[in-house]
């Protein structure tokens, strides 16, 4: 009987030897023990360091702007920063003087707004008919993006220096007229900037594919 149980003992024990060999993963290695709490840490340490190069990239930017602002006030103080930008300032004052009247804030107002126009065609429908023709130039919207951005700008300060030294802004007529003569020579530029932009991507279209060929 004593033999019997003795034989059952040793039996189970060699069964769950065999069963913990057939399946390795239920037994505890310190590779396997120690991975998951480094895998816990692993975002959280991304985490921190993100915050850090933010927070440095941010101090970095601050101290920057702590320069330049010192350098400005230095120039700002300098006699001859000062007399160098009288020079600058003061020939477009004399100028500026010279055109205030409603005639010349009338032609600046219509050559403003055709720059508008033009540009702004250019960068939605110009570029639309040039990408369904199967050319693109990113040099070309970045010189329309330049050049709508000038024309806002100088039609809003036109539009300023006539409210202030002018009569313009006072006869609507004339604003209306020089909003639809602005309107009208923006789309024959347009047309004109469209055509030469066709042909631009026509002309690159045949060298790839002449270098292609090669």
């Amino acid at each position: 009987m004593r033999m019997c149980t003795l034989v059952l003992l040793i039996l189970a024990g060699g069964v769950g030897f065999v069963r913990a060999q057939d399946n390795p993963a239920s037994v505890a290695t310190p590779e396997t023990a120690g991975s998951a709490p480094d895998q816990a840490n692993a975002p959280a340490g991304d985490a921190n360091a993100k915050d850090s190069m933010k927070d440095k990239a941010k101090r970095l930017a601050d101290e920057a702007q702590k320069e330049v602002n010192k350098i400005a006030a230095k120039v700002d103080e300098d006699a001859r920063a000062k007399t160098a930008a009288a020079g600058i300032l003061q020939p477009i004052y004399s100028v500026a003087e010279s055109l205030a009247f409603p005639a010349f804030h009338w032609l600046a107002f219509a050559l403003m707004a055709a720059g508008v126009v033009s540009y702004a065609l250019q960068l939605v429908l110009g570029k639309l008919v040039v990408l369904m023709r199967m050319g693109f130039s990113f040099k070309e919207i970045a010189s329309d993006a330049v050049g709508l951005a000038i024309s806002v700008v100088g039609l809003v300060l036109t539009t300023q220096a006539a409210a202030e030294n002018s009569t313009f802004t006072q006869h609507p007529a004339a604003v209306i007229s020089a909003a639809v003569a602005g309107l009208v020579v923006g789309i024959i530029l347009y047309s004109w900037g469209q055509s030469q932009e066709l042909d631009a991507a026509a002309g690159r279209t045949h060298a790839a594919v002449v270098a292609k060929k090669k």
